[in-house]
């Protein structure tokens, strides 16, 4: 079961072309008439994501049936020539970023990326990543709720969190507007949210084409460029700065920091 044709998520304009190379049957991959956004105009509701088509299900079935990772290799080789592998672990990162108060990871699955003395709060949809998650969160002091992210992020009081991690979880969300809105009220004034989604504009996806590791129906919802994240990003109220800048090309995903202005 698929939902009714959504507008754009970046902009709500009702006009939009499919893209035949990239959309399977049943599944229609589309570009924005007006901004030029991709995403997928015929999103499974949030019911079927909780179990039908749960993370942990359609990555394992993507991992199963493979793909081309095209210039993957190329971004490993040039990220070593930059000297940019030896860089921080996630979680020394996170405390960089976050300092060492609440954190909310929308869409976590079933792990904390976060160290102590960060307190691990969560949003999960997934029945089964859930439970264990929060059971892992309420034991460092914090919860996860069960709920889409659009909708879970509403839940929390204005101004609750030091920082939010959106980790390979946007591309998954039908309402992203909403969810960065959500974040602007419930972060705190100049804090800062952790953005990784799969990188559109990378040269990877032009020259695997619809084989791209970042393609994977129906899950993956929305497809970022830079561009894109920006301006999705400053209607929200944040500003956006690229972690990943001296590679973006060739990397398969933008990895981004937005800072609250307001």
């Amino acid at each position: 079961m698929t939902a009714p044709h959504r507008p754009c998520p970046a902009c709500q304009a009702d006009r939009s072309s499919r893209l035949e190379a990239y959309a399977p049957a049943d599944w229609d991959v589309v570009a924005c008439g007006n901004c030029g956004f991709v995403f997928l105009r015929n999103p499974p509701p949030y019911a079927a994501l909780e179990e039908d088509f749960a993370w942990e299900k359609t990555y394992a079935e993507k991992k199963k049936q493979g793909g081309s990772t095209g210039l993957s290799g190329l971004n490993r080789r040039l990220r070593a020539a930059l000297g940019l592998t030896g860089g921080k672990r996630g979680d020394a990162k996170f405390a960089a970023w976050f300092g060492a108060g609440k954190v909310l990871d929308i869409g976590c699955g079933d792990r904390i990326r976060t160290a102590i003395p960060i307190t691990p709060y969560g949003i999960e949809l997934s029945t089964a990543l859930h439970a264990r998650s929060d059971a892992a969160m309420r034991a460092r002091g914090g919860y996860c709720l069960k709920a889409a992210g659009a909708d879970g992020v509403w839940q929390f009081e204005p101004a609750f969190f030091d920082g939010v991690i959106l980790h390979s979880y946007l591309e998954h969300e039908a309402n992203p507007m909403r969810v960065l809105e959500g974040i602007h009220r419930v972060l705190k004034p100049d804090c800062k949210v952790y953005v990784r989604v799969p990188n559109y504009g990378s040269l990877n996806r032009r020259v695997v084409g619809a084989k791209w590791c970042g393609f994977r129906h129906p899950d993956h919802v929305n497809y970022f460029t830079f561009a894109s994240l920006r301006a999705m990003a400053a209607k929200a109220g944040f500003s956006t700065k690229l972690v990943n800048h001296a590679n973006l090309w060739v990397d398969d995903n933008i990895h981004a920091l937005l800072q609250r202005l307001s």
